[in-house]
């Protein structure tokens, strides 16, 4: 089964010379073949926009678009390419440079994505296979087995923007995010949003990217017991907390029609995370808000009791 359904890869890159042919070769060699690049750079010093030229000469300026990024971090570059897509893109697939995707990467998603009603904002994520800086398996993200849903996505992110590829519908919402207003990290509110406003949410627990963990990406992964004492940490600190209000705070200033069942939820939430100890207790046990692991409940539990949420 074949789908001729056409794909944008927005690409976004910052000094990524080291790797980045990698990625682009495992682009290039995708089972679907109705794609396009488009890479967004955001002001690198190394040689990564001579290494996207040579790409988009032997491609073809028609598979291989190179813009300027905006310089307001990695979600801002991200997000920003959602505006400049040709319309006849069906769907939209985040790329980061330093990864390697398997030749199915396209192919699954799309598939699964032409699934679904096409009205409804949709949205694709998934697992990942992790990989050292010589391409070796060094393990993979967590297998999320809880339903993808906003009581857990106000709490929790469960897949990165890497794997994440969304329907027309679901770009025309994320698109109406404030220009420029922080965010605490682009996958996280993607997943809030769609799920807020009652899209699909597929989460794919086969993996379909190599991951890279190295020195200077971003973000890593949070499977070591080192990763997750942080966490935790970091609830305790007040992070958590933090990270929670911002996403809250740019959803009011968002121009998005939540479901009814979520408005109450987000108001629930809210009431929950003001109250004293004893109710704010009872409260959370009513809205039944859920992360996907147990040692993320272990955090949530914890943040409730400290008010750290």
């Amino acid at each position: 089964m074949k789908s001729e359904s056409k794909v944008a890869v927005l690409l976004c890159t910052y000094n990524g010379s080291k790797f980045i042919r990698k990625q682009l070769d495992s682009i290039v060699n995708q089972i679907h073949l109705n794609w396009v690049i488009y890479a967004s750079d955001d002001g690198s010093t190394d040689e990564t926009l001579d290494i996207l030229k040579e790409y988009q000469t032997r491609l073809g300026e028609d598979r291989v678009f190179i813009l300027e990024g905006p310089r307001r971090g990695f979600a801002w570059n991200f997000i920003s390419l959602l505006n400049v897509v040709h319309d006849d893109t069906v769907y939209y697939a985040f790329s980061d440079q330093d990864d390697v995707w398997l030749d199915d990467k396209l192919q699954r998603a799309v598939l699964m994505l032409d699934a679904l009603d096409h009205e409804i904002p949709a949205l694709y994520c998934g697992r990942t296979m992790l990989v050292d800086e010589h391409d070796q398996c060094i393990g993979y993200s967590p297998l999320f087995s809880k339903k993808p849903s906003f009581r857990n996505a106000l709490i929790q992110s469960i897949a990165g923007g890497n794997t994440m590829m969304m329907n027309n519908v679901a770009k025309d919402l994320i698109i109406k995010t404030p220009r420029w207003e922080e965010i605490v990290s682009h996958d996280w509110w993607i997943y809030i949003v769609i799920t807020g406003c009652g899209g699909n949410v597929i989460y794919d627990p086969n993996p379909t990217i190599k991951y890279r963990q190295h020195s200077d990406n971003l973000i890593g992964s949070n499977i070591s017991m080192l990763a997750r004492m942080k966490r935790i940490r970091g609830v305790l600190d007040g992070k958590f907390q933090l990270w929670i209000q911002k996403n809250i705070s740019l959803l009011a200033l968002t121009d998005i029609k939540l479901t009814s069942d979520n408005e109450m939820l987000i108001k629930q939430f809210n009431d929950a995370r003001c109250a004293g100890l004893i109710k704010r207790v009872c409260l959370f046990r009513k809205i039944k808000m859920y992360r996907q692991t147990y040692f993320g409940s272990v955090a949530f539990a914890l943040a409730i009791l400290f008010k750290k949420v």
